[in-house]
């Protein structure tokens, strides 16, 4: 038998959260954003959960050949762009629709030969700082695309730095507001947590949204909101099972490095998961986990195959608990429990984005 930890990505839950962002954005488009992979879940997994969205939103060329093979022919957009002339050749044979955001890429498209021209998005550094055109050189780039042969619709986007907090869009909406004013072309602006939280604005909702973590079933604003709070579904869930019980007394230590010491008799379980499996290993005692679809703790260092868990929840409620008790470190137990992958993130000093995208290759995934 193989080891028990696995993964499953939950088809129904990728359909509701997709659902969740239209009913917020009704009168916009919605990219399904399936970089690293769909956020670790695998992008022939979640195709069928998210083949409702008006267009997929992704970073390379090799995952948006993978979702022409899977039968999409609607509009796939390069968030990055091209990273080299010879990308754009690929764009031609895909159909794709791809970001511009520095000079050297408009450079590729002017030397370009392509009977079709290419279907762009301008992207604006509206006070991000990482990719695109400045303000003040906006709309410079904008003439300099609309001047060639290669090009034929131009769109306009940019990136919130933090729809997600106190500081809000507005300072971005307004620098991106001026320096397009008059131009023609559809927009998209709004990432996952502006599209929940900002979607009354219709400058903000635009002509398309860029679902990202909310589609996983996750508050892109954690901890301010839950996902609960904002009607998402968990769409993976990492379970195994329990190896063995071990009995400790008072001073009795766990685990590596002896960091976690027993007050008194306490009994705890061993489960299959570790660092290996892309569990944090940062997790510290008393992170959240279901053993049987009751809640408890994490006690001591999580190690590369295993980590121990606290029983006494489940002794103190008269459940059988031993080998074979399922363990579920994120997700939906079978009981129909939810532990947030939020709620594992956080104590870990980390985001649930990187816990899905760290899901190890070892680990058997399954889609249901």
């Amino acid at each position: 038998m193989p080891r028990p930890i696995h993964a499953t990505i939950h088809t129904a839950a990728l359909h509701h959260n997709l659902e969740r962002v239209r009913q917020s954005v009704p009168d916009a488009k919605v990219w399904a954003v399936v970089k690293a992979n769909a956020y670790g879940h695998g992008i022939e997994r979640a195709y069928e959960g998210l083949r409702g969205a008006d267009g997929f939103a992704l970073i390379d060329l090799a995952e948006a050949e993978r979702v022409r093979q899977l039968g999409w022919r609607g509009p796939i957009l390069l968030l990055e762009g091209v990273f080299e002339a010879r990308d754009l050749e690929v764009c031609s044979r895909l159909n794709l629709w791809h970001a511009v955001h520095c000079d050297e890429q408009i450079d590729m498209l002017a030397a370009h030969k392509t009977q079709v021209p290419h279907r762009v998005f301008l992207k604006m550094n509206s006070g991000m700082n990482r990719l695109g055109f400045t303000p003040q050189r906006y709309r410079a780039a904008w003439a300099r695309l609309n001047a060639l042969p290669q090009v034929d619709e131009i769109s306009f986007m940019t990136h919130f730095s933090d729809a997600d907090g106190p500081r809000g869009i507005a300072h971005q909406m307004a620098a991106f507001n001026e320096a397009t004013a008059d131009l023609p072309g559809e927009r998209t602006l709004s990432n996952s947590a502006a599209t929940l939280r900002h979607s009354s604005d219709a400058a903000v909702r635009g002509d398309w949204v860029r679902a990202g973590i909310v589609l996983y079933g996750n508050a892109p604003d954690h901890p301010e909101n839950t996902a609960s709070h904002w009607g998402l579904a968990p769409t993976m869930t990492l379970a195994t099972k329990l190896l063995a019980v071990q009995q400790l007394q008072a001073g009795d230590a766990v685990g590596y490095g002896s960091n976690f010491v027993a007050d008194g008799p306490l009994t705890i379980g061993v489960a299959a998961c570790g660092y290996g499996d892309g569990y944090p290993r940062h997790c510290p005692t008393g992170t959240p986990v279901l053993v049987n679809g009751v809640r408890t703790r994490l006690v001591g260092r999580v190690s590369m195959d295993m980590v121990t868990v606290d029983l006494t929840p489940l002794l103190q409620a008269g459940m059988e608990v031993g080998f074979g008790s399922e363990v579920t470190l994120w997700g939906r137990a079978s009981n129909g429990a939810v532990l947030t992958i939020d709620e594992v993130a956080e104590p870990a000093g980390t985001v649930s984005w990187e816990l899905m995208c760290a899901l190890a290759q070892r680990v058997p995934v399954t889609v249901e």
